[in-house]
């Protein structure tokens, strides 16, 4: 990895956040994402955490305050790397942290939906509430203006292309280009809901489905794969610190876990921080 590569300084400015806010440890030495009931948990997060650097000595914050938290800094990073990136996707892109899918094109029909749904008891019981998703972090995309579209030569005019959400005369609402479940740990049930909303996604949608990603800072594989293996729900889960979590691994001679780990690289269902901003301009 090129030292000085803008990923780089942007996935050890990523760390560097985490460090001045929810990653630190206990006053008995246990790192903030590990589960302090499991040895094997505390001694990987303590081996990340030392290769990452210096933590601060405080308590533990709440789950529901770290996890807002983590998205905060997630959503910061994604907006600062989307920047640096308009080369590689053009276009107007906006990272915005939670919100519900209905008030993107694809998905604007839920509305509809729901607003059936409150009126007629029979139907809300027969369609459930599981398509009112409200994802941590989205990423929109707005439509453009024909100036735009026409920019290099005339592509579109009012002969043509008058159904297609990217251009502004037809509809004015941003398509959902991605969707991020922010998980800084993995250790409830409710870590599978990122699966539950990814499969939704893919059923409600109504065009293109959007990236549906998880970032988590869980330290264990086993949990890890917990979300991450049998699933085609999610397109991948991205750790904060992949190379440093395979390297405690191979420093502690953990061989099974490892080889779970490699499992889940190789075969495409875990990826590192940095590689985030780029999958997201596919």
């Amino acid at each position: 990895m090129t030292e000085g590569a803008w990923l780089s300084l942007a996935r050890r400015e990523f760390h560097a956040t985490l460090l001045a806010g929810i990653l630190t440890r206990s006053a008995a030495g246990v790192p903030s994402n590990a589960d302090k009931g499991s040895r094997p948990s505390i001694q990987i997060a303590t081996a990340i955490l030392d290769q990452l650097g210096p933590a601060q000595t405080a308590a533990k914050l709440p789950g529901q305050t770290a996890g807002a938290d983590f998205e905060e800094v997630c959503a910061a990073y994604l907006r600062l790397c989307f920047a640096h990136m308009a080369h590689l996707r053009p276009g107007r892109f906006q990272v915005i942290k939670g919100g519900g899918i209905a008030q993107f094109d694809q998905y604007a029909h839920l509305d509809e939906l729901e607003a059936i749904a409150k009126a007629n008891r029979d139907i809300a019981t027969a369609i459930g509430s599981d398509y009112l998703i409200k994802p941590d972090i989205v990423i929109a995309r707005a439509p453009e203006p024909d100036a735009v579209l026409n920019a290099g030569e005339t592509l579109v005019d009012d002969s043509c292309a008058r159904l297609s959400p990217l251009r502004l005369c037809n509809q004015v609402m941003p398509s959902l280009h991605a969707s991020i479940s922010c998980k800084w740990t993995l250790r409830s049930d409710r870590a599978q809901n990122a699966r539950s909303e990814g499969l939704n996604l893919v059923r409600n949608r109504k065009g293109r489905l959007p990236h549906v990603v998880v970032i988590t800072g869980e330290p264990t594989p086993g949990r890890i794969a917990s979300l991450a293996l049998g699933t085609g729900d999610i397109d991948c889960v991205y750790h904060i610190a992949l190379y440093e979590l395979r390297k405690a691994l191979v420093d502690q001679d953990r061989e099974e876990t490892l080889d779970l780990l490699d499992t889940m690289i190789e075969g495409k269902r875990l990826r590192d921080i940095s590689d985030l901003p780029l999958d997201l301009v596919i």
